[in-house]
Parts: C-alpha cells; sequence; structure tokens
C-alpha cells in the first residue's frame, strides 16, 4: 500500500483550516514556500510505503 504525501497534506490542512480559520495565511503561505523550493530543488516524488 503506497500513501502520497500530497493528498494527506491536504486532508491535514483542510481540517485545520476548518478548526480555525485564521490559519489559512500560513498554511497557503508554507505551501507555496514549499512548491517554490521543490521547483528551484528539484525534490519530488515522494511515496511512502506502509
Amino acid at each position: 500500500m503506497t500513501i502520497s504525501l500530497t493528498p494527506l497534506i491536504s486532508l491535514i490542512a483542510g481540517i485545520l483550516i476548518l478548526i480555525m480559520p485564521r490559519l489559512l495565511n500560513y498554511i497557503v503561505a508554507v505551501y507555496l514556500i514549499v512548491v517554490g523550493l521543490v521547483g528551484i530543488f528539484g525534490v519530488g516524488g515522494y511515496n511512502f510505503t506502509a
């Protein structure tokens, strides 16, 4: 069974936004920074196998 990281992060972020809507700004900012760093350094395709 493989679990992709992106849907898991999206699910956690969605739950946190529902609980605390003020977190939306921070979650979006962190997401954009991570995506930018992945784009610059070319790191990607991580899959976690359970």
